[in-house]
């Protein structure tokens, strides 16, 4: 259901805003956004996808934002820009619907600990639980249930959304946004075994997240053996991802949900991790690496560029066919070097031909 405001804004005015080129009659009004295929004649839609230029002639949106190459081709009103995407990001912040606003102050039913130091307009929600010596940055938002443990500090202007658990000494930068259910230096996952059983190693070091952080819901980060794990600026985390302990990520890199990033591995900046990606341990990913969805990387990568793992679907019996010719490859890769020597028997030579 697409969610209405009652904000309108005239096409000039989204023009100038977005810095785009307007087609059409600028004094039109729009009061929504949304889809091509759900517009109706008061909404502004978008087209970022090309998969999704057939819909483009049968849209009813009273405008389109998209390239400059596909204004003629547009049956409406257009604004024209490069990224058509990033226009739309930033329109759908002016028709978001209004949300209950956070109002400063401390809720009765919170606990926040008299050692606590709470910055200007901050806003406590009921159940919250404020450990000893945590420091909240000027108008700082923490949810409904939310738990932070002795020594956290979170930067000013953040929001943490109900029921986020931060575990001791963990350090949020500004504007950051951590949603329902994420924990953030719990221990990671380090134990010695003796040949007969396992021994905790003590988690001592902490987590540090930059800037301009959002973290999913369900996600979790755990804190660092002995030194800290470590989210640069600006990184961008689905739901449901797992950060082991002293991983590095670097600044405004953006993982997709299920994402699961071993103990000690460094991630550059700017790099994109697709859904269900995998990477080991004790690796690193230089700047400006893309890992398409479900891949499993073992080992680091020193270019940047798109890779890619694991096999495409396909019908399950020919699926089957190849999982068998999989486990032939070694012997296969042997004959095929003993015929590229001449030691092949003379049936073999005569196949090569």
């Amino acid at each position: 259901m697409k969610m209405m405001t009652s904000q309108t804004y005239t096409l000039e005015e989204l023009t100038r805003v977005l810095g785009a080129t307007l087609h059409g009659d600028g004094t039109q009004r729009v009061s929504g956004l949304a889809t091509l295929t759900d517009a109706g004649p008061d909404d502004i839609a978008f087209l970022a996808n090309r998969a999704y230029l057939r819909f483009l002639d049968e849209t009813r949106a009273a405008a389109v934002l998209l390239p400059p190459d596909l204004v003629a081709e547009c049956p409406v009103a257009a604004l024209a820009l490069d990224n058509p995407y990033l226009g739309y990001a930033r329109l759908s912040h002016l028709f978001a619907p209004p949300l209950a606003g956070h109002q400063p102050g401390i809720h009765p039913a919170a606990s926040v600990s008299d050692s606590a130091r709470l910055g200007d307009e901050v806003s406590i929600g009921p159940n919250a639980v404020i450990g000893d010596h945590v420091t909240l940055g000027d108008r700082t938002v923490i949810g409904a249930g939310c738990s932070l443990g002795e020594a956290c500090t979170v930067g000013a202007d953040s929001l943490l959304h109900a029921n986020v658990t931060l575990y001791h000494g963990v350090v949020i930068g500004q504007r950051a946004i951590i949603h329902s259910g994420a924990v953030v230096g719990g221990d990671g996952f380090g134990f010695a075994h003796d040949g007969m059983a396992w021994h905790k190693i003590a988690q001592i070091g902490g987590v540090v997240v930059g800037d301009d952080v959002e973290i999913g819901s369900c996600s979790s980060i755990d804190r660092g053996a002995l030194g800290d794990t470590v989210i640069g600026d600006g990184v961008k985390i689905d739901s449901q991802v797992q950060i082991a302990h002293n991983v590095h990520i670097g600044e405004h890199c953006a993982l997709a949900g299920c994402v699961g990033i071993a103990g000690s591995t460094r991630v550059g900046r700017h790099c994109q991790l697709g859904g269900g990606v995998g990477l080991a341990g004790h690796l690193e990913l230089c700047d400006g690496v893309q890992i398409t969805g479900m891949s499993l990387v073992t080992n680091s990568i020193h270019e940047p560029g798109v890779y890619s793992s694991g096999t495409g679907s396909m019908p399950n019996d020919l699926w089957r066919r190849n999982a068998v010719r999989f486990k032939q490859l070694d012997r296969m890769a042997r004959r095929l070097a003993r015929l590229e020597r001449g030691e092949g028997s003379s049936r073999e030579k005569g196949e090569s031909h």
